[in-house]
């Protein structure tokens, strides 16, 4: 794993350089994780409450456009239809969504400067506010974070049906 350089100031810094370098490292690894999921295991469950295999992989997939819509607008309204998931048809169709999201996040991210990262986002189901903050943090929880924990899930999910997993952090019992 490869550490991105580190800008020459962080008072010169993008958005881009200093809070998202590590960014193109974690699109790739979750890429190599979504890559090992078994279409043919698409309805598979660890638990009743769980959601399936298909469903969370393709969640992952989408994650990246929530940083789309934090940059891009002031909020996101459930209730008005803005959000349709991303269904699971096969692991090329998932690697496909994450790759043209990922890319058009890593170019969301590129574009932000302070000001706008700044300014107030919302998410919200109607009068039902969700949560609100600062783009910036926002953009860093939902744009990476969320998609860390979800590969986490994923991460489980694939050991428990004794697929190999690829490095994430460090070597895995599978890959040395």
């Amino acid at each position: 794993m490869t550490t991105p350089a580190a800008p020459a100031s962080p008072a010169t810094a993008t958005p881009s350089q200093l809070m998202f370098a590590d960014l193109p490292t974690e699109f790739a690894t979750t890429r190599r994780l979504l890559a090992r999921v078994p279409a043919d295991k698409a309805d598979w469950k660890p638990h009743a409450k769980s959601m399936s295999l298909g469903r969370l992989a393709a969640h992952v997939a989408e994650l990246p456009g929530f940083a789309m819509a934090i940059v891009s607008a002031d909020e996101l309204d459930f209730a008005k239809g803005q959000y349709v998931p991303v269904p699971f048809d096969s692991t090329e169709q998932v690697l496909a969504v994450f790759d043209e999201r990922s890319a058009r996040m890593q170019a969301v991210v590129d574009g932000a400067d302070w000001e706008a990262l700044a300014k107030p986002w919302t998410l919200r189901s109607g009068d039902h506010v969700i949560l609100q903050g600062q783009k910036g943090t926002l953009l860093r929880s939902l744009g990476m974070s969320h998609i860390a924990h979800h590969r986490g899930q994923l991460a489980v999910y694939l050991r428990l049906l004794d697929v190999p997993l690829p490095s994430i952090y460090g070597p895995t019992a599978d890959e040395q």
